[in-house]
């Protein structure tokens, strides 16, 4: 399949040039919010076997799945970087980005030219984004991480399930996807730093696995460090909530039902929706002391009535309240398809599919997606060639010494 040359006509990051050595989910979902919005991103990748990333999930025919929105949108490169050849070419690499992302432990990085230090001698206007378990400047830097050992790390997962049962992880790698979207960020912030500092002097981003989620739970050391308290599991009515409602329940036919509540008023509207004496709710304090009495009334309402009445009453009455999704409600909700949240792109294995759109939706200068995730080391002619200038023999050679 002959490389795609045209790419970053969209999006607010076209000619932004980035590299990635970097692999699985953290910072591979970095790289992918910025070469969604028309960055141009390189994936680096061992020949032969590539990104683990490659064989996760589920399959169809054959065909691992997961990669192909993973890898959208990316140019995919093979390099050994274990041979002092790659390790030259990575450093070309290094020298032609504006953003570098490594996911490799600090003394591979150093052992291989790519931790910050050299990565700012060969470049000394990169951003370089390091993510690692632990962080660069740790006492366990070199020890490995995946993502879930972040989010237990973070104090997520203590939070997070019922009060009589183990703590529970969420259903998809959180701790990774969340820190490449705050890797992307940070990118950004860095890059516009770059553009506006004449003294701009290099980026190192330096991003440990349980950061963004801690970050995230604002409340929680706050609360640790003025009340001496440890929040705890509370299900789903959380150990801290902006107000008094908030829990799942169960309609006469067996769906569940998310019922919601942020303000006084909207705590108010569940008060009125089940016939109980507003003035008995007026304030955040009485609020809070009814609330097992709205939880109860709640679950004997929702009880009995079906999904659909259940959610018609709540909208006529103000009240936040959702069906619980599964991916066959998401592919067939007409909200979703409103907004075109999912589109159909062309993979040349699977035919049509159907994924995520760019996000967030840009509406003047949108980015788009002009590929599924690339075959292992589709790219190399493109990027060594043309983009870093390597000559015939140069590429042939690489190729002999089974370098690319």
């Amino acid at each position: 399949m002959a490389p795609q040359q045209h790419t970053t006509g969209h999006g607010q990051l076209r000619g932004l040039k980035v590299v990635e050595f970097a692999h699985v989910v953290a910072g591979p979902m970095a790289g992918s919010m910025l070469a969604d919005q028309g960055a141009d991103v390189v994936h680096v990748e061992p020949p032969g076997t590539g990104d683990a990333a490659r064989g996760m999930g589920p399959k169809r025919d054959g065909v691992p799945l997961w990669f192909k929105v993973a890898g959208r949108n990316k140019r995919s490169v093979t390099l050994d970087l274990r041979q002092e050849a790659g390790r030259a070419v990575a450093h070309r690499l290094v020298a032609w980005a504006d953003v570098v992302i490594v996911t490799f432990r600090p003394g591979r990085l150093r052992a291989w030219g790519l931790d910050w230090d050299s990565v700012h001698r060969i470049n000394p206007e990169a951003v370089l984004l390091q993510i690692s378990g632990y962080g660069a400047t740790s006492s366990h830097a070199d020890e490995p991480g995946f993502g879930k050992m972040g989010e237990a790390r973070s104090g997520v997962v203590h939070l997070t399930g019922h009060p009589d049962g183990p703590p529970v992880h969420t259903g998809f790698s959180h701790g990774d996807a969340v820190t490449g979207l705050m890797g992307a960020y940070a990118v950004l912030a860095a890059l516009h730093r770059r553009d506006h500092d004449p003294d701009f002097d290099g980026e190192w981003i330096d991003l440990a696995l349980f950061e963004p989620l801690f970050r995230l739970v604002e409340w929680q050391v706050i609360t640790h460090d003025q009340l001496g308290e440890v929040p705890q599991r509370a299900g789903n009515q959380l150990a801290v909530a902006p107000a008094a409602v908030i829990n799942t329940y169960r309609s006469r036919e067996g769906e569940w039902i998310t019922v919601t509540s942020a303000t006084p008023r909207s705590v108010r509207n569940v008060a009125r929706l089940l016939g109980l004496p507003e003035d008995e709710f007026a304030t955040t304090e009485q609020q809070h002391a009814g609330r097992q009495r709205l939880d109860e009334g709640l679950r004997a309402w929702i009880a009995q009535r079906s999904t659909d009445e259940c959610l018609t009453e709540f909208m006529r009455n103000e009240v936040v309240a959702s069906r619980v999704f599964s991916a066959a409600d998401i592919a067939t909700d007409p909200v979703y398809a409103e907004r075109e949240d999912i589109v159909t792109v062309d993979d040349p294995e699977l035919g049509p599919v159907r994924m995520q759109a760019v996000l967030p939706h840009f509406r003047r200068n949108p980015g788009r997606i002009w590929r599924t995730g690339p075959d292992l080391g589709q790219d190399n002619d493109l990027v060594y060639r043309d983009w870093l200038g390597l000559g015939d023999q140069d590429v042939a050679d690489l190729e002999k010494n089974g370098v690319i």
